[in-house]
């Protein structure tokens, strides 16, 4: 008589497994010849089959005891596997029945698609037979994860925020290398992130052409942007732009962003328009000295009247001094 230490064991696709037996026969037998086989009616060879060739090995530790090990395993190998035994009396062979039955299962995470932040969300890691006392490993994009809770199968998001966004995959201790197909999880959520640059950057002078743009990170993407002057709406799109700007575009500026989620708004920027002075004199002076003098002007202007700054030249002039684009 035959007699196993499981009729039923799941493995893994690709792991080894380990199967068990024990038998005993009357006295004055002699076993000639012992293994495993599938098919208990032709009663063949498993380590002599080709479909099983290079991963069949069999073990003994006991002399009534036989071990089939079975590397590689495949989706095909779903099969009762039977201890075949054949002693020197021809009619005393035994096939021990029931057999082991042989069930073969992938790791694959059952999880939603897509998540609100501030929910909760639970990713399980699903077999379609019951391993046995499984200890299960949870990665996310590739790195195991030590910060979140693990109960069993399962994997608890609590308060999901946009950092929980990547691709979840888990594995069993001791067959890390056999991980399961990876689940990509969205986290919808408001804007975020929302700021605001200014093209060209640097000095502003009447005249020039001044363009704003809006950068935010939300899903689903942001597509409604407001731009504000102050507290008053100015515009709309991603982009602001201001041809031809004057001193009294001068002023704070915000972009608010707003997807199904909710909505932010970017920290003020200050556009500083800088006014050019002509001055036109009868007083000849050189190319030199008018640049310099304009230079000057250009850099003081938004500071002090044009009074003030006619002091500044230390110089009399019957000019007129005005602004003007450039």
């Amino acid at each position: 008589s035959v007699k196993y230490n499981q009729q039923e064991i799941c493995a893994l696709k690709g792991s080894t497994v380990f199967m068990n037996g024990t038998f005993t026969h009357p006295e004055g037998l002699t076993v000639t010849e012992k293994f495993w086989t599938v098919d208990p009616s032709e009663k063949p060879d498993l380590s002599k089959s080709p479909d099983y060739s290079g991963r069949v090995e069999y073990l003994s530790t006991k002399q009534k005891q036989s071990s089939l090990k079975l590397s590689d395993v495949m989706k095909k190998d779903e099969e009762k596997f039977f201890f075949r035994i054949i002693t020197n009396v021809e009619k005393e062979r035994w096939v021990g029945q029931p057999g082991v039955q042989l069930r073969v299962t992938e790791l694959h995470v059952e999880a939603p698609e897509e998540v609100t932040e501030g929910q909760t969300a639970d990713l399980t890691c699903k077999t379609t037979c019951s391993l046995t006392d499984p200890t299960f490993i949870w990665y996310k994009n590739g790195r195991p994860l030590t910060t979140k809770t693990i109960k069993n199968n399962q994997l608890h998001l609590q308060t999901v925020s946009s950092e929980d966004v990547g691709s979840y995959s888990c594995a069993v201790r001791g067959s890390q290398h056999l991980r399961s197909t990876a689940h990509s999880l969205r986290v919808r959520y408001p804007p975020k992130n929302v700021s605001v640059s200014i093209n060209p950057s640097g000095e502003i002078v009447e005249g020039s052409s001044v363009t704003l743009t809006c950068s935010s990170d939300g899903n689903p993407p942001v597509k409604i942007y407001t731009w504000f002057k102050g507290t008053i709406s100015v515009g709309e799109g991603k982009t602001y732009s201001i041809p031809n700007i004057r001193s009294e575009d001068s002023g704070e500026y915000t972009c608010q962003s707003r997807n199904d989620h909710g909505e932010r708004r970017s920290t003020a920027v200050y556009l500083n328009v800088l006014c050019m002075l002509m001055v036109v004199s009868n007083v000849l002076l050189s190319d030199f000295l008018t640049l310099t003098v304009l230079k000057v002007l250009l850099m003081e202007t938004h500071l002090v009247d044009l009074t003030t700054a006619r002091l500044r030249m230390n110089m009399e002039l019957r000019d007129q001094i005005w602004c003007q684009s450039i």
